[in-house]
């Protein structure tokens, strides 16, 4: 009764958060839920050794089942390029100006940038996520925003 009582108060804590993280990362809404559910039952099971279930440790969950769904995703992607090699692929032109530019930020900025503001985590927490110093994260938080604004600028010239 204890653990399903941990569970049940983590989930309630957690759930939306953790389903808009994985919405913002995945193509549709049904891979950020079925994700989302992975996340919880993997903390489920983490509940039957008494585990204490916090958000960073639920975040951190979500961030390795988000990476097992990528290379899974790049996996497939790849099989399916082979598969139809003959076939023009097509480009959206329907990006706008700050998603391309967020495409053309490194990773580890990109990521600071959107734990920071979509995922509303401070430096500390995601210090704690990314087991990187919170004055690293700061500092790359900085460039990030630097580098991003130019981008947007540039890009909105472009225009």
């Amino acid at each position: 009764m204890e653990r399903e009582k941990r569970f049940l108060i983590a989930h309630a804590a957690a759930h939306d958060r953790i389903y808009r993280y994985l919405r913002r990362r995945t193509v549709n809404a049904a891979t950020a839920e079925d994700l989302c559910s992975e996340v919880f039952r993997i903390a489920w099971e983490k509940s039957a050794n008494d585990d204490l279930l916090s958000i960073m440790i639920l975040f951190g969950v979500a961030k390795n089942v988000l990476r097992n769904h990528d290379r899974s995703a790049v996996r497939s992607a790849r099989l399916i390029g082979e598969l139809c090699a003959d076939r023009p692929s097509e480009a959206s032109a329907r990006d706008s100006p700050l998603l391309e530019a967020l495409e053309r930020l490194n990773p580890d900025e990109r990521e600071v940038l959107l734990l920071t503001y979509w995922d509303g985590f401070t430096s500390r927490e995601i210090s704690d996520l990314l087991n990187i110093s919170a004055t690293a994260i700061r500092m790359r938080l900085h460039r990030a925003r630097k580098v991003l604004g130019h981008l947007i600028q540039t890009e909105g010239a472009e225009l």
